[in-house]
Formats: structure tokens, sequence, C-alpha cells
């Protein structure tokens, strides 16, 4: 189809997408948007930054459109960022309709939340730990005349070792009633698609994108083998080399923990980069404000946890560096996304150490490409070697007298009260599991020591009876 028009799609929503800056439909939206406006599940997986929410948020609109009515949709997703950036889709191709949206994310004020739900917006966009918390806790609102379910990131959502996803999604859905439309969509959805098939099970289609590589034509895919301990070297050197090289380009640079991310941040501002951390130990005000101001360039250097690696659309991102060696190719897929959206051309590079290189060759089997090397000046990394390494122990010691570690601790506390668990209880059932994992241990050691002096005790009987044997024999010979 070339146009929305010839999707189904009312005139109005065609024109607001057409603002939007949306002018043709993507295939994704080209194949998702019929059967959802008749009625029918939808499974979509498409490459990143292909027009996914778009794809279920026009169709949606349009079936609020002819029969408008407060809670009509519910959208999950896995990050909170994400459940802004889908808000702003809903406000910006609903304004015409004064649709009315509530986000129900953590982080946020529980009371205020729970007012706007009980006000009946017409879509709410909730991470599934605070709306399973309003559910248990609260009967002010409902959510059985839902018509649209959706999961973006269906994938993570339903992911089997995520187990306080799970328990969050049971609660919603036996919230939701069993007459609604189901709509799942990601970038890699085919690791959990039999567990998502069981959810759509209204007339569910399902489509994917059917292209051999997993990433899209414009993202130029890089590799960096470094060594483990000058990793953060060649860091600095990269992001100097493109800040005097491209001046108004911007940055995300994806790594493995919360504490790394912050000592990179720290670490940068000391080479006067112009960087902000994401991260989930900053407060939800913090995470707001850091990311608004890379969004307006304000900062070119985002350095984030793989909460920034889902679904943002930031259209500046020209480079995205991951730090560390995603461990699945997931991961990796959607770290790479952020850039090179929507046909612009972008650039990913992964520093990858000598402990990385069956992670690599995981990721160019999921991708269906090679990546190639990218050559870098190591002499210029040489020259920063020892004030980058002088530079990220300061920034350590820094980090260990904010107590960094002490907050972490806090944070899983005030989790554990949220999810109604007793901190000290879990604690102390914990050491006792412990207590109990030491004992068996120490009872098999004992177990196989003894069965040890069992078997060198009969050994020595056995050497024994032969040495008299022997003996006996010597002794009739000489007769």
């Amino acid at each position: 189809m070339s146009s929305f028009r010839g999707l189904g799609l009312a005139a109005w929503l065609a024109e607001q997408a057409q603002q939007l800056g949306i002018g043709r439909p993507t295939p994704v939206q080209a194949a998702c948007i019929p059967p959802i406006l008749q009625g029918r599940d939808c499974m979509g997986c498409a490459k990143t930054g292909s027009g996914k929410t778009a794809a279920f948020v026009l169709p949606v609109l349009q079936k609020l459109s002819e029969d408008p009515y407060g809670i009509f949709c519910l959208v999950l997703t896995p990050t909170r960022e994400l459940a802004y950036q889908i808000a702003e889709q809903f406000r910006v191709l609903g304004k015409p309709l004064g649709l009315k949206d509530c986000i129900i994310v953590g982080g946020m004020d529980m009371v205020a939340q729970a007012l706007e739900l009980s006000r009946k917006p017409h879509v709410v966009i909730a991470t599934p730990g605070r709306l399973a918390d309003h559910l248990r806790s609260s009967n002010t609102f409902s959510l059985r005349k839902i018509k649209f379910l959706v999961l973006d990131e269906a994938d993570r959502l339903l992911e089997q070792g995520c187990t306080d996803f799970t328990k969050d999604l049971e609660v919603i859905l036996g919230a939701v009633p069993a007459t609604r439309q189901t709509l799942l969509f990601s970038a890699t959805l085919t690791d959990t698609l039999n567990e998502l098939k069981s959810l759509a099970m209204n007339k569910p289609f399902f489509w994917e994108s059917q292209a051999e590589v997993r990433t899209v034509d414009e993202l130029v895919q890089r590799y960096l083998l470094v060594p483990e301990k000058v990793k953060d070297a060649y860091l600095v050197h990269l992001i100097q080399t493109f800040q005097d090289e491209h001046e108004d380009w911007s940055i995300i640079i994806f790594t493995s923990t919360c504490k790394n991310c912050q000592i990179l941040n720290m670490m940068l501002k000391k080479f006067n980069f112009p960087s902000v951390a994401l991260h989930s130990m900053m407060k939800q005000k913090q995470r707001f404000a850091a990311l608004a101001k890379f969004k307006s360039s304000v900062f070119k250097i985002l350095i984030a946890t793989d909460v920034a690696a889902r679904g943002l659309d930031i259209p500046t991102v020209q480079v995205v560096i991951n730090h560390n060696t995603p461990g699945l190719p997931k991961i990796y897929i959607h770290r790479v996304g952020r850039t090179a959206r929507a046909g612009r051309h972008g650039l990913a590079i992964t520093l990858v150490t000598q402990y990385d290189i069956h992670l690599v060759h995981a990721i160019e089997e999921q991708i269906k490409t090679k990546l190639q090397e990218f050559s870098v000046e190591e002499r210029a990394v040489l020259s920063i070697l020892t004030q980058v390494n002088v530079a990220r122990r300061e920034c350590e010691i820094k980090l260990e007298a904010t107590d960094f570690d002490e907050k972490k601790e806090i944070n899983k506390r005030k989790q554990m009260i949220l999810e109604g668990k007793d901190p000290d209880m879990e604690a102390k059932r914990k050491a006792e599991l412990a207590k109990i994992k030491r004992k068996n241990k120490q009872f098999r050691e004992r177990v196989q020591q003894t069965l040890q002096e069992k078997k060198q005790l009969q050994l020595k009987r056995k050497l024994q009876k032969k040495a008299r044997r022997q003996q006996r024999r010597v002794a009739e010979k000489s007769l």
C-alpha cells in the first residue's frame, strides 16, 4: 500500500501521520494495520526503527474515535523512558480526539497515579511492576472493559528468566477481559514466539520482516579488538576522534552495570566531554532530565545501561559504542538500533576483548552479517593510557565515598517492601539457606573423606594380606 488511506485509516489520522513526518506506511505498518482494523490479534516482528509504535497507535486511535470511552487501551512496556515515548506518539496522533492518556511507571507518586487512573483516561501506558502494584492495592479503577492490550518489546516482557515481569503480568492478565484484541510487537520476537502465540487467540495475524539481515542496511557495524585493561583508553580516543571530526554528532555508550555507567560518566567529564548518565539507580526525575538534555543536544554523549537499549527514538544519534560486548545477540540488536533509524545512516562500534570472541560470533550468526574491524591509531591510544587509568581510579575512589553500593542495597530493600516482603526476613532466610548449603557441603566433604579413608584402609588391608601370603610362600619354600 502506498498510503495510509489505502490501509483503511480515516483521513484525519492520515493527516496527523503526515504532520508527524510519516508520509507513507513502512512495511510493518502496511502489513499490520489492516488486520488490526479488522479486529484480529496481531504479532509483528520488525527491525528497530521501522515504525512499530505507529503500527499499533494508528489503528487503536481509529477504533477509539468510533466508540470513545475510558479505559479503552492498555499498553505495557519494559522501561519507563519507553512508556513516555509511546505516550508522546499517542498525544500527537490523537490530538484531534482530545485524547486523555495516563502513564503508570515506577519512581513516581503512586497516589497521584491512582487519582489519574480513577479519572478513566482513554489510554494507559504502563510498566508491569507499577501497574500490578496498583491492581493489588487499589480498587478505584477497572481494566475489565479495555478493547486493546498492547505489549511493546513483547519478548522482554515475556522472558523466561524474568520472574518479576512474569508475576506482574499474571496479575495484569487476570484483570483484563478475555474478549480483547492483543497486539504484540518487538524487534526480536522469534525467541519467545511459542509463548506469545498462547496470548493471541483472536484470529491471530503473525508478521515478521523477511529481510536476511536482522539490522538495517543504513547501519555500519564495526568491532574494535582491545585488551581488557586498556578498554577505557580506546573509548576516550574514539570519542575524541568523533568530536574532532563531527562536532554535531550525538553518541550513546552502552555499558553493563549502573556502577560502571556512573564511573564512565565521571571519567569523561574529567576529559571535558559533554556527557550525561542514564541508569536504574538514578531517581526518575534525574533520568527524565538526563534524557531531555541528551535529546535537546545540551549533552552530546549519553552513557547508559540497557534501560536505554529498547525502543528509544532519538533522531540525532549517529554513533552507538558498546563498551562491553553484549552477552545476548538480541541485546546487541536493540542497542545498535538506537542509531540509523527511519532511513538515516549510523555507526555502531563494539569494543571486544580477548574473552568476548565467542560472543561476537554468536552476534554475527544472529544478525546474518559479519562485523568489520575498525582501525584506530594505536600510538594515540598509548599516549593517553596512563592519564585515562589514573582518571578512572580517581573516579572509582570518589564513587566509593558516595556509598553508591549502599544506595543499591537501600533500593533493593525499598523494592522488597513494595512487593510486600520483609527485607530483614528475606536476609535471614538467605543467610539460613547459605548456612544449610555450607553444612551440606561440609557433610558431603566429610562423607567423601570417610569413603576415601575407608578405601585407603581396605587397600592397606589388601596389601597386608598380600604381604602375609608372600611371606608364607617364602617360608614354605625354605622348608
